[in-house]
């Protein structure tokens, strides 16, 4: 059918819409619904389309790893296909070679289902479908829409079922984004590392409760936010291990139904040699079809990592506070102006979008798990929220690192006098002095130097309880901030 008409399409990148006019011409696409127009130079098909309009969710485009992942799958299951005789050679080409250009970024435009949509993943999965038939059908020179020469079900899906399609899809992207995210957390961990030894020396006024407490040096926690970073990543590789169980081969509800058994053996060792993966087939399809708990540990061991960075974030914040009348004990990098109003003010930009980051993996992590929840029977239809919002997780986690790493840690300076000032003025170093005058003691020269505003150091010169050498050798940096230094009673008689 020909139409005058002109036909703009819109494809949605990053949230930003890109109308794209093509050609007026049209095709007629027939499913169990009716008949539909399709522009006549698109790749999509019926299906796809009608998804589209029913789904118009999020405005965003599909996650183009998401698009890569289903490209790898339809090319091992046609390659599998093939070798247990149930795929024509030239139809197998086609189909592989539509495959690789989908994966080399070609055709991404045309996948426009919505990240969010109803159907367990059905529109996902027939969009992938449609978009390779209609290239293997060019490729072997027929026109789009003549699914007499590639079909999208009989042959594109075939030995295949959404239900171990999409959640295959799901487990690839997800490693392949954690990867990503793996390697920007080893670098905040050697960032880490680095101020530690950077700032060993540069002893500090250590709080718990927000209270004075006992002296640290600045390098020690620092020490500790990369220990923890680290645990995050071992934490995070186990959690990744669960995505390399999958249930292909399983079909509608992991009974096998429709797919050879050839074809049952060999699927997911011809995925992992086309993908570069390594995956494994799950013992029990079953289960693997009816649950998505793996899906909730790697979301739990994001949400795990979100914490200890909101947390470093909210220290970082506290440390740098002031300048002149907060902490001020390091400096952050100045990275913007800090008000519309107040000249001269530099806020913490950077730990407040690795908090706000935080929050909201947070938030995804508890919709993961609902949707993990609601599983009815043999299948979880929630597979898309879970996709949705895992994606969003993994990327805006490394995003936050990567600028967290380079736009703030890295940048870091001690304010290495005003550190040592709040300690020699602090009532907290009155602990280290304690195993030398006895608890009581202390305590009662704490009071008095808070009452009076007079040091600790002063008041118990003034008392005569020890003397300069004493006092030096006790409140030392090193013999304040390391074990079985500090408690040591001195060898020498106190006054």
């Amino acid at each position: 059918m020909m139409t005058d008409q002109i036909v703009v399409i819109s494809v949605i990148y990053g949230g930003y819409v890109v109308e794209e006019t093509r050609t007026p011409e049209y095709r007629v696409e027939r499913d169990s619904i009716g008949k539909k127009d399709i522009p006549g130079d698109v790749y999509y098909g019926v299906q796809s389309l009608r998804a589209a309009e029913n789904f118009h969710i999020t405005g965003l485009a599909m996650h183009p790893e998401i698009i890569n992942s289903l490209a790898y799958i339809k090319k091992a299951a046609a390659i599998t296909n093939c070798e247990v005789g149930l795929l024509e050679k030239p139809i197998t080409t086609a189909i592989v070679q539509a495959c690789d250009e989908i994966i080399a970024g070609k055709f991404h435009e045309d996948f426009i289902v919505d990240p969010i949509q109803g159907g367990a993943g059905t529109s996902l999965n027939m969009n992938a479908n449609e978009v390779i038939a209609n290239r293997a059908i060019e490729l072997l020179g027929g026109e789009k829409g003549d699914y007499s020469i590639v079909n999208p079900n009989d042959h594109v899906n075939y030995g295949q079922s959404t239900n171990d399609v999409i959640p295959t899809a799901g487990k690839m992207t997800s490693l392949r984004l954690l990867k990503n995210l793996k390697k920007e957390l080893l670098r905040l961990h050697k960032a880490l590392c680095e101020k530690a030894e950077e700032f060993d020396h540069v002893i500090k006024m250590g709080r718990t409760q927000m209270q004075d407490a006992v002296p640290i040096r600045l390098g020690q926690e620092f020490k500790a936010y990369s220990v923890a970073i680290m645990r995050d990543i071992h934490r995070m590789d186990k959690a990744m291990d669960e995505m390399r169980t999958l249930n292909m081969g399983g079909t509608a509800v992991g009974t096998g139904i429709n797919a050879d058994e050839g074809y049952l053996q060999h699927v997911v060792p011809n995925l992992n040699d086309v993908s570069d993966m390594e995956f494994v087939q799950a013992f029990d399809l079953i289960d693997a079809t009816q649950n998505l708990d793996s899906f909730v540990a790697v979301s739990g061991s994001i949400k795990a990592c979100a914490v200890t960075l909101s947390k470093i974030a909210n220290d970082l914040r506290l440390m740098s506070s002031g300048p002149r009348a907060g902490f001020h004990e390091i400096n952050l990098p100045a990275k913007q102006n800090g008000s519309s109003i107040m000249p001269g003010k530099v806020n913490p930009v950077i730990p407040e979008v690795v908090n706000q980051v935080a929050f909201n993996i947070i938030g995804n992590d508890m919709t993961i798990t609902m949707a993990a929840e609601a599983g009815q029977l043999e299948l979880n239809a929630f597979e898309p929220i879970i996709f949705y919002c895992m994606f969003q997780s993994i990327d805006t986690l490394a995003y936050a690192v990567h600028t967290f790493v380079d736009n703030c840690v890295s940048g870091i300076t001690a304010n290495e006098t005003r550190c040592r000032y709040l300690v020699e003025n602090s009532v907290g170093i009155i602990t280290a002095i304690c195993p030398h005058v006895g608890y009581q003691k202390a305590a009662d020269i704490a009071k008095k130097a808070l009452k009076t505003g007079e040091s600790v150091r002063t008041l118990i010169l003034e008392e005569k309880l020890l003397d300069e050498a004493q006092l030096d050798h006790i409140l030392d940096p090193v013999n304040m901030t390391e074990p079985g230094i500090s408690g040591k009673k001195l060898l020498f008689k106190s006054k």
